[in-house]
């Protein structure tokens, strides 16, 4: 019966797009873009003094790594999206917020890397800003939270009775006896 109700309220919800979904989807599908536009623009994979960056239409710096992290995390959130929407937007959402905040960190006169391998601008900073912000945004607003199960909700000594019950019963729901002690199903 409750199997039955959970594919009812999925079957309700299956054509309704939330936030969430909205933003997973998007801000994948526009990652993933940014990842293979970034490959026409430069591919290379090197560090350090060897690091070597091209300007993606002029305005964020791309090399092979921040493809590979673009195209990671969009495809992630496309893959993410149609079954754990909440979960995708708001993981992407952080990954952002963090990649930003080092980002700003990192920078020096608006030009920096990560760990000698990402090169970032104040552009770059400021997208994976927004796009962080939006992602954690688009988790909060989506629908109600999840409610508690049943066994935390309850409250006095039913949450005792119930959380006991759940101990004293052996494998397929029968309950064990305990010999010699008649409150536990046992003769005295």
């Amino acid at each position: 019966m409750i199997a039955a109700k959970r594919k009812q309220e999925t079957a309700g919800n299956a054509g309704t797009a939330g936030p969430a979904r909205l933003f997973a989807l998007l801000a994948g599908a526009a990652l993933s873009l940014l990842g293979v536009l970034g490959c026409f623009y430069d591919a290379g994979f090197g560090t350090g003094l060897e690091l070597a960056s091209d300007d993606l239409a002029g305005i964020l710096y791309v090399n092979g790594w921040r493809n590979v992290v673009y195209l990671g995390t969009g495809l992630a959130a496309l893959a993410l999206a149609p079954r754990h929407p909440r979960a995708s937007a708001l993981g992407l959402g952080c990954f952002y917020v963090v990649l930003a905040i080092w980002g700003f960190e990192a920078t020096d006169r608006g030009v920096g890397s990560i760990l000698d391998a990402l090169p970032l601008g104040d552009n770059d900073n400021a997208l994976h800003l927004v796009v962080g912000v939006l992602g954690v945004v688009a988790a909060l607003v989506d629908g109600p939270l999840p409610a508690l199960p049943k066994r935390l909700r309850s409250s006095g000594s039913e949450g005792a009775r119930s959380t006991r019950r759940a101990w004293t019963t052996g494998g397929r729901g029968s309950r064990r006896r305990f010999p010699g002690d008649p409150r536990r199903g046992g003769d005295a």
